[in-house]
């Protein structure tokens, strides 16, 4: 038996193999983990600009809109 005090996360994204890992680990050390977390990002992204080319890219670009909307709106307010 182990004596682990801090309750771990609950929830299908925790669950999942890979992706799991990574949420679990984010969540206990954001700080520490965000740099790995962003390096996995980059890598998937070029991986699939190699197997789909434009396609993956555009992907990228239509998924990051959203993101980019909130930043433009929180500079326009001034936070």
């Amino acid at each position: 038996m182990t004596a682990i005090d801090t309750p771990r996360p609950r929830g299908l994204l925790y669950r999942l193999p890979i992706i799991g890992r990574f949420a679990r680990e984010l969540t206990e050390d954001f700080h520490g983990n965000i740099w790995y977390f962003l390096v996995i990002l980059l890598t998937l992204l070029v991986v699939a600009l190699q197997t789909w080319g434009l396609p993956a890219l555009t992907l990228a670009a239509v998924g990051a809109t959203p993101v980019m909307f909130v930043i433009i709106v929180m500079i326009t307010v001034g936070k």
